[in-house]
């Protein structure tokens, strides 16, 4: 009977061998877990900051999109400037006067003037869309919005930055289109000459790539920067004051 309970207890325990087999199994497993939680913790990390520098993005084109279907209200051809009303006070040129806004002022690339009542309270504001505008940020998209004053609408007005998204990988942030589809190419263009003036009082649709982009900022797992893009259009009633006879949208 002895001898039967002694092959009884080998028979339900464990040897070394088979204890060390079990740990060594687990913790492969328990490893496998851990890495793998540790690439879904880096990933959520990535996808985090995107959705950041996504949202960043939208509030920004939110606001441009806000800005563009004030552009150019009012001006000279939604007003008689001969009434008695209107009796200008200034001897200056209707493009210049701060009652009147001229629309678009200046198209490039990464930078965009033009003038309107942004805040709907019949005071025209000039503003500017532009990488370092301010000169001491070279990667920030920034705006600037100022009350016109009565003075050159490309030359004469003050600026009041804000930095609206930061680490923009640049060259190009806006293309320019006229009603026909023709994208304009050769930029900049600016309201100074006549030829200038003409080409953007022509222009229907602004379309805008955004790309965001911070070199210290990596994926973990790729180890390549977090890269976030962004697109829109936009379409605009071009009340341009720039060239007289043009034909525009809003007529």
């Amino acid at each position: 009977m002895r001898g039967n309970g002694r092959v009884r207890n080998r028979q339900n325990g464990f040897s070394l061998l088979e204890m060390l087999l079990v740990v060594a199994i687990l913790g492969i497993v328990t490893g496998g877990i851990l890495a793998q939680m540790d690439i879904a913790q880096q990933r959520a990390s990535s996808e985090q900051v995107k959705l950041d520098n996504f949202q960043e993005a939208r509030d920004f084109v939110d606001q441009f999109f806000r800005d563009v279907n004030q552009i150019g209200y009012p001006n000279s051809r939604m007003i008689d400037t001969t009434s008695a009303s209107w009796a200008p006070a200034l001897a200056v040129p209707l493009i210049n006067d701060s009652r009147l806004a001229v629309g678009l002022v200046k198209i490039d690339a990464n930078e965009l003037r033009f003038e309107g009542d942004m805040k709907g309270d019949g005071v025209i504001q000039s503003v500017i869309y532009q990488i370092n505008g301010s000169g001491a940020c070279a990667l920030c998209f920034q705006r600037s919005q100022i009350d016109k004053i009565s003075a050159d609408p490309l030359t004469g007005q003050a600026q009041n930055w804000g930095t609206e998204v930061n680490d923009v990988a640049v060259p190009a942030i806006f293309s320019y289109f006229k009603a026909d589809g023709t994208q304009i190419t050769t930029l900049p263009v600016d309201i100074s000459t006549p030829g200038g003036a003409q080409i953007i009082a022509s222009i229907k649709t602004i379309k805008i790539s955004l790309t965001i982009r911070n070199p210290s900022v990596l994926d973990q797992k790729t180890l390549q920067a977090i890269e976030t893009n962004f697109e829109g259009e936009v379409s605009l009633n071009n009340c341009s004051m720039a060239a007289a006879g043009a034909p525009m949208s809003c007529n």
